[in-house]
């Protein structure tokens, strides 16, 4: 079942063009990797899909319903982009969690405010009628997520506490909370250190093992090639080769990709 096309993706910061027309679609339980130098336009594509941008052209359907579309001039209110990031959850590079709070806490938080927001507006969230059940319901759930990236034990710290690879697992935990169709990861070790860049790669393997969607803008190639279903080579804002990691790794067909994977390969 297809959960997201994206159809000719145009953005411009003044007289730059930086997306020039990117169209994809992507099934629900699969993985979509963004490879290319940078420049190319793989961030600000991820930040138009997260409504941190706004393209100038092109469409942004998920499951069915149009989530953005440039011919529509009717400007989207701000609850309409908060509703529509619900679809995406996205994962920094530089983790961006909040230093005066706990592990746990940059976890709840954000959901807390939205079961504070359903309630009072429709007398509900997720089945819960009062605000002690929600609470309850979302502290057990970053519990869970907690183990899930093996921090259960740091639910009490600090991030100044944890290394970057427990930040980046934290990150993590705290995008899977809001319980999004598409999880985005924004070149989620280029931050890390080669020792840690390990441990964040395996937790997106684990990710893809329970049938996430996932949308992961890497320059880890061979990790690229392991996890995905198709591989998008970006290259001065459009793509210059899509298709499974065999083909686009191992074969590909467009000049522009050779040279870039030869660049990588001399590394």
């Amino acid at each position: 079942m297809e959960v997201l096309r994206v159809e000719n993706i145009k953005k411009s910061f003044g007289k730059t063009e930086v997306l020039k027309g990117i169209d994809f679609s992507l099934g629900e339980g699969e993985v979509l990797s963004i490879i290319g130098s940078s420049g190319s336009g793989k961030t600000t594509l991820l930040r138009c899909l997260n409504f941190l941008e706004t393209p100038q052209e092109g469409r942004i359907i998920a499951d069915g319903e149009t989530l953005f579309d440039a011919e529509d001039k009717t400007k989207l209110s701000d609850a309409a982009i908060r509703r529509n990031r619900l679809h995406f959850g996205l994962v920094f590079q530089q983790f961006n969690l909040f230093p005066q709070y706990t592990v746990k806490r940059n976890i709840t938080l954000a959901e807390e405010l939205l079961a504070k927001e359903k309630l009072k507006k429709e007398g509900s969230y997720n089945g819960y009628t009062t605000l002690r059940e929600a609470l309850a319901a979302i502290d057990e759930k970053a519990e869970r997520l907690l183990e899930e990236v093996g921090l259960l034990a740091k639910r009490d710290s600090y991030p100044c506490q944890l290394s970057g690879g427990q930040q980046q697992r934290v990150a993590i935990a705290r995008a899977l909370a809001m319980e999004p169709e598409i999880l985005c990861f924004d070149e989620p070790t280029s931050a890390l250190d080669p020792e840690l860049t390990g441990e964040v790669l395996r937790v997106i393997r684990e990710l893809k093992s329970t049938g996430r969607t996932m949308i992961i803008v890497t320059h880890e190639i061979e990790f690229a090639r392991d996890v995905s279903d198709t591989i998008v080579f970006m290259d001065e804002g459009v793509v210059a080769e899509m298709g499974p990691p065999a083909q686009v790794i191992e074969n590909p067909l467009n000049e522009r990709t050779r040279a870039f994977l030869a660049r990588f390969n001399e590394r």
